[in-house]
């Protein structure tokens, strides 16, 4: 790394400012919750951030309560202008006044820095005024706000901090636009830290980086990080005083343990956090605990939103799914025809058995991207056992999946959406495939007779019947759920203005929840034709 100094510094000096932990414990001077001025100590959280930062270009960082992640970056900013010369450095705010004040903040650290002391280690301010620093290496660091520009149009951004980004108004331009900007040089980065907003652009982003689909590293902080062992030190002990008063004196251990809390210690969380958390549902309700104190990135975005499901419920599921059947584990045993299917859009949970019956929802869309066609499969216990979504198989091509799935599962009784596409399907099944065992619904013609339709009818009065059976059976234990997928999308899953869906947006889908609906209207109708 290139140090910006008049002259050589003794090694010991040059040691420090070529290393950013160093710099800020000696040189960096922050206000800690008490107010009190000390010097910047990296912490935990801090640390497994600057070792990601050394490898990975990108990084996001969905925002958690005082892990003092934005205070990092900015010192990071000021590192990097006061030792490599010439760094275009953005800071970017969505509102004018955060954007003052993290710019206030760096430049408060600036201040602070000894010049005076190491008159050759540190560049001169040679500018400055309300939205810049300007030194004389030709360093400058920038800070602005997420208006409706492209950010960084025009000029090469070598590090950049997206503060918020979750609240821009246009979050996939002013990200590409960023992008673009950025310099290819190995000190280039591009940071985005942000508070959860409901189910947007960064809540896809996240959730792809979660899953190792983005160029973007992702670290989250849930409430159980060991930085809080010493952060939130003080609450924990009167926590652990409470709950020996109410335990016979006697500490929090494993046989105390509830079914949540297990998944939370093998995940690592301490049994003081453990009591911590039991502390604070004394006076809160466990969804309002996951919105203030995320344990998993889908609490936090979850928290964030307003879905339909009890959210507690669709998170609790989530830790107990099981995985789908590997490609080995099914070779010999599902048709040949549906093997190309597996780990692309077709989940089996469990093989068909001698005399159970299975209960199918579909969900069928045009197959050309956009929205999935989707199967999803109950057993007669309620059991899921299978799901299939695709958006690249034609309605024609989908009803020889679902006539060969529901052959291969006992005959499996269909329940198929019959609106748009779904007439297709219906036609298909019963006068190409002779599939007899369909659901029909019940209408009256004209004159007041009885009439009985292939397919279910969705219209807003069915939908939210259906749903609310759905959900009910869902939330009561009637079926038990194993596609991930689904209950990502249970998340979303609103009412809005009394319409019922999802959260808007490009990759929010709902495909399976119908499916999953229509699943559970096939199993509450009794019925079986063949």
């Amino acid at each position: 790394m290139v140090v910006a100094i008049e002259k050589k510094p003794t090694n010991k000096l040059e040691t420090v400012m070529n290393d950013f932990e160093l710099f800020a414990k000696n040189f960096v001077e922050i206000q800690n919750n008490d107010g009190e001025r000390q010097k910047f100590t990296l912490n935990e959280a801090q640390l497994d951030i600057e070792n990601l930062l050394k490898y990975n270009k990108f990084l996001v960082v969905p925002k958690s309560r005082q892990a003092g992640i934005t205070t990092y970056m900015l010192a990071k900013a000021l590192h990097l202008a006061c030792t490599v010369p010439n760094q275009n450095i953005l800071i970017v705010s969505y509102l004018g006044a955060s954007a003052k004040s993290l710019f206030d903040k760096l430049k408060d650290m600036n201040s602070t820095l000894p010049r005076k002391k190491y008159p050759n280690a540190f560049p001169k301010v040679k500018r400055e005024n309300r939205s810049e620093l300007f030194f004389e290496n030709g360093s400058r660091i920038t800070s602005t706000t997420a208006g409706d520009k492209d950010i960084g149009r025009g000029i090469t951004i070598d590090f950049c901090l997206l503060s918020e980004l979750a609240f821009y108004n246009d979050i996939d331009r002013q990200l590409l636009s960023v992008i673009q900007s950025l310099a290819k040089g190995k000190h280039s980065r591009l940071i985005i830290e942000s508070t959860a907003k409901g189910m947007n652009s960064f809540h896809e982003l996240c959730m792809n980086a979660d899953k190792g689909k983005s160029r973007f590293k992702m670290y989250f902080i849930p409430f159980y990080h060991r930085l809080y062992l010493k952060q939130w030190k003080t609450e924990m002990d009167e926590a652990e005083a409470w709950f020996k008063s109410t335990n016979s004196g006697t500490r929090m251990s494993p046989k105390d343990f509830e079914e949540d809390e297990k998944i939370l210690h093998e995940k690592g969380c301490a049994i003081r956090s453990l009591m911590w958390r039991r502390f604070k549902l004394l006076d809160m309700e466990l969804e309002e605990f996951h919105q203030e104190y995320p344990s998993n990135l889908y609490e936090a975005f979850v928290a964030s939103g307003n879905g339909l499901f009890k959210q507690s419920k669709v998170l609790e599921r989530m830790e107990h799914i099981i995985e789908p059947l590997k490609r080995d584990e099914v070779e010999e045993e599902i048709p040949q025809s549906l093997y190309r299917f597996i780990g692309r859009g077709l989940e089996i949970y469990h093989l068909p058995k001698r005399g159970k019956r299975y209960y199918s929802g579909i969900d069928v869309a045009a197959g050309v991207g956009g929205d999935d066609s989707t199967l999803s499969m109950l057993n007669d216990d309620g059991q899921e056992v299978l799901a299939f979504f695709s958006n690249k198989v034609s309605p024609h091509e989908f009803a020889e999946i679902i006539n060969t799935i529901g052959r291969y599962y006992n005959y499996s009784f269909l329940c198929v959406e019959r609106n748009s596409y779904g007439s297709v399907v219906l036609q298909q099944l019963r006068e190409v495939h002779e599939y007899m065992n369909l659901y029909k619904m019940k209408s009256f013609d004209e004159r007041g007779r009885k009439k009985l339709k292939l397919g279910f009818l969705t219209t807003e009065s069915s939908k939210k019947i259906a749903i609310s059976n759905f959900r009910q059976n869902f939330e009561t234990g009637m079926i038990n759920i194993e596609c991930k997928t689904l209950l990502e999308q249970m998340t979303i899953f609103v009412e809005k203005d009394g319409k019922l869906g999802n959260k808007r947006g490009e990759k929010n889908k709902d495909d399976l929840v119908i499916s999953m609906m229509l699943a559970n209207v096939a199993m509450g109708e009794g019925k079986w034709y063949v």
